[in-house]
């Protein structure tokens, strides 16, 4: 079967990356608390398994086109665990930035058809401090999108390894980052995403794009620890390179 060209793997990126920002962000703005006395809205577990079902949806309908990353992060631990090319990852980045924010303008346009409804402080942005839903220092959210994102990875590596039962990647994969949610959602409105966390602050401003810089250096950390260490742990990194993956989440392109 011919192999997806360059220009495949990035559609499917950008539509994978607007999916995930559309769903996950948008059941927070649309869903999560719509009337006064909170009796019709989905809360915290609802927007966390948003998130998770976007991610579970796009990586088995796009994972065997671009390997289903929608994350700049992901893309970065996959290139240093020699699961993707190098290459790749400067336009894997840009498609999934301008599909976060394509996702963000919507939401921002559909949200503002709601009567008084102002988008500062109501987009489901990231932040720490006086912009953390409850109020998280920097070190707090710092250590926790870092962790978050190294376990994330991990599971990440794990279900799209070679060793792994095939065809349950999605599955592995949509549960931890509905897992991930439900940790953290109060401390930082949870990223572990930069392209998600981009996708929404400009249009929330109120500090939102500011404090952007905490959500890409904290998740790319915790992803190139996790990619560095994945080989080491559960395999030499010569064989991972060696033995490409041909998983529904993260194909390894030579």
């Amino acid at each position: 079967m011919r192999a997806p060209t360059m220009a495949h793997r990035l559609a499917a990126e950008f539509i994978g990356t607007f999916v995930l920002v559309f769903g996950g962000c948008g059941a927070a703005v649309f869903a999560a608390d719509p009337a006064e006395d909170n009796s019709v809205g989905i809360g915290f577990l609802g927007v966390s398994l948003a998130f998770g079902l976007t991610v579970l949806v796009g990586v088995y309908a796009f994972g065997t086109i671009s390997g289903g990353h929608f994350n700049p992060a992901v893309t970065f631990g996959a290139a240093l665990a020699r699961r993707v090319e190098w290459k790749a990852l400067p336009a894997y980045w840009a498609v999934q930035v301008v599909g976060g924010l394509a996702a963000g303008a919507v939401i921002y346009w559909i949200a503002k058809g709601r009567a008084g409804f102002t988008p500062t402080g109501h987009m489901a942005a990231n932040g720490f401090g006086e912009h953390s839903p409850f109020h998280y220092s920097l070190a707090a959210v710092v250590i926790a999108e870092a962790l978050l994102t190294f376990l994330f990875l991990l599971v990440i590596l794990g279900a799209t390894d070679d060793r792994a039962p095939k065809g349950f990647a999605g599955l592995a994969i949509g549960l931890m980052l509905t897992l991930i949610h439900l940790i953290s959602i109060p401390i930082s409105n949870t990223s572990v995403n930069p392209a998600r966390s981009m996708g929404v602050a400009f249009f929330n401003g109120n500090g939102a794009p500011a404090q952007l810089w905490v959500f890409w250096l904290a998740p790319l950390a915790g992803a190139a620890l996790a990619g560095a260490l994945y080989p080491l742990l559960f395999g030499r990194a010569e064989e991972l390179a060696d033995r490409p993956v041909r998983d529904d989440a993260l194909e390894s392109k030579a």
